[in-house]
């Protein structure tokens, strides 16, 4: 925990801090962060200029502190309901994953892409969420978090090719168009002809089912979970695509 997060953890001050994160969030959404000022701030978060460094000693440590925030409720999102089956779990993982960037494009682009330029930092927070991230599926799949090198490699891979794929959906022609910001917000429906997120989420499940096959090929003691052809669990992954139920 760094200094900024030190202050103000109880009570109201907590509140205060939580409100002044919420509206950073918004700002950030709209605005380049070289374009905001801290008066610009203040004048927005409707406070002193003073109380913002209190909390957060400079502009980039406020920002900071706003790219951890997303970040935690990100991992919470995509790595809640532990007490699911193996195979569901991977599926709301996946799903709570692209919920959470068709929600808040500006928070997403900024945690996969590394936030301002090459910060350090915020580069040292976007690698641990991908290693929560590739974690939270290896538990999923597997039922453990600890990974051989070569099966890490391949689910690392997989991931970069998730971010990929749901950076284009969010932000390329014909993304999810005003689908919130990183203050929140309702999701609009994707411009026609765009997958909506529960086929995007069925594509990437079926991406992960093909890269955990190829995992056991290298790897037998990772075995891809079985998923038979008439399952339950094969019948949702193909739902959204197919119409079936």
């Amino acid at each position: 925990m760094n200094n900024s997060q030190q202050r103000g953890t109880t009570g109201r001050s907590q509140v205060r801090r939580a409100e002044l994160i919420a509206t950073g969030r918004k700002l950030f959404a709209d605005t380049s962060y070289d374009a905001l000022s801290m008066d610009d701030i203040a004048k927005h978060a409707g406070v002193a200029k003073g109380l913002i460094y209190y909390y957060f000693k400079s502009k980039r440590g406020y920002y900071l502190a706003i790219v951890e925030d997303s970040v935690a409720e990100l991992v919470a999102r995509a790595g809640g309901e532990t007490d699911l089956p193996n195979a569901e779990r991977v599926r709301r993982t996946i799903d709570g994953y692209l919920h959470y960037a068709e929600h808040h494009h500006a928070a997403y682009r900024t945690i996969v892409t590394g936030g301002v330029g090459s910060d350090a930092e915020v580069l040292a927070i976007r690698d641990a969420v991908r290693e929560e991230l590739v974690a939270t599926i290896a538990e999923g799949a597997y039922g453990h978090r600890a990974l051989p090198p070569i099966a890490r490699l391949a689910l690392v891979g997989w991931l970069s090719g998730v971010e990929g794929i749901t950076l284009e959906w969010i932000g390329g022609p014909g993304g999810p168009s005003g689908a919130g910001t990183p203050g929140g917000g309702s999701g609009a429906a994707p411009v026609a002809g765009q997958p909506g997120r529960a086929e995007l989420g069925a594509l990437l499940v079926r991406q992960l089912r093909a890269t955990l096959t190829v995992i056991e090929e290298f790897v037998p003691e990772c075995p891809a979970p079985p998923v038979p052809e008439g399952s339950a669990a094969h019948r949702v992954d193909l739902a959204p695509v197919t119409g079936s139920h």
